[in-house]
C-alpha cells in the first residue's frame, strides 16, 4: 500500500487496542497494509469484537451496503486474491458527528487519503471524553455517494461497538478498508471519484433504536 494511505499511523496506539491480533493474512497487497499496521506496533480488533464493549445484534444493512454503509469484507482469501486497479485513483475524505445525546469530542486524524480498487488502506479517528464521568458510546456510518457503498468494504474498525471512555480520557480508533475491484467495472461508478466515509457517535443507552444510515 502506498504510503499516503496510512496517514496518522505514527500515532502511539491506545492500551485498549494493544491485545488483539489481525484477522487477515500477511502476504499480498492486504497483506502489506497489514504488515505495515502491526509493525508500527498497532494490533487491530475485529468487529464486531472491538476494544471495549459489546457489540450489537447484527443489523440488517451491515453487511449488504443498504443506505449507503460499508460491506462487511471479511473473506480473507478473496482480499489476499484482489489485483489493485491502478489506473482508477480514488479520494476518500473523513467525516465525524456526534449525537446531541453524547459529550464526546471526535474526530478524523486525516482528512482524506487517495486509494485504488483492490488495495486495503488504513485511516484514523479520535475520540475523547472532556467530562468528569465515564460515558458509552456507539457509532453508525454511511458511504457517499450512496450507491458506492455497495463496494467499500471495511476489515476491521469501531463500528456498532459500545466503547466506554473514561473521564478525560482519548483513544484512537483504526478503520482498516478497501474499494471492491468490482468498483471499476460498474458504468454507474465511472465517474466517481471522490466517496465520502461518515461515523456518528451516539451515548449508547438500554433500548435505544439507532438510524438507518442514508434514510434519515
Amino acid at each position: 500500500m502506498e504510503s499516503e494511505a496510512v496517514p496518522g499511523a505514527a500515532s502511539p496506539p491506545p492500551r485498549a487496542l494493544r491485545h488483539f491480533k489481525p484477522s487477515l493474512p500477511s502476504r499480498g497487497s492486504a497483506g502489506r497494509s497489514l504488515t505495515a499496521l502491526t509493525g508500527l506496533g498497532w494490533t487491530v480488533p475485529h468487529c464486531p469484537h472491538g476494544a471495549r464493549g459489546r457489540s450489537l445484534t447484527a443489523l440488517p444493512w451491515q453487511a449488504t451496503g443498504l443506505g449507503g454503509t460499508l460491506g462487511e469484507g471479511r473473506d480473507a482469501e478473496r482480499i489476499e486474491r484482489m489485483e489493485p486497479v491502478r489506473n482508477r485513483r480514488i479520494r476518500v475524505t473523513f467525516n465525524a458527528d456526534t449525537h446531541a445525546s453524547i459529550q464526546w469530542n471526535f474526530r478524523p486524524q486525516q482528512s482524506e487519503i487517495y486509494v485504488v480498487p483492490g488495495e486495503t488502506a488504513l485511516a484514523f479517528y479520535k475520540a475523547k471524553n472532556p467530562t468528569d464521568k465515564p460515558i458509552i458510546g456507539i457509532s453508525t456510518y454511511n458511504v457517499v455517494p450512496f450507491e458506492a457503498g455497495q463496494y467499500f468494504n471495511k476489515i476491521q474498525c469501531f463500528c456498532f461497538e459500545e466503547q466506554r471512555l473514561n473521564p478525560q480520557e482519548e483513544v484512537d480508533m483504526p478503520v482498516f478498508f478497501y474499494i471492491d475491484p468490482e468498483f471499476a467495472e460498474d458504468p454507474k461508478m465511472a465517474k466517481v471519484d471522490l466517496i465520502t466515509l461518515s461515523y456518528t457517535f451516539f451515548e449508547a443507552k438500554e433500548g435505544q433504536k439507532l438510524p438507518l444510515p442514508g434514510y434519515q
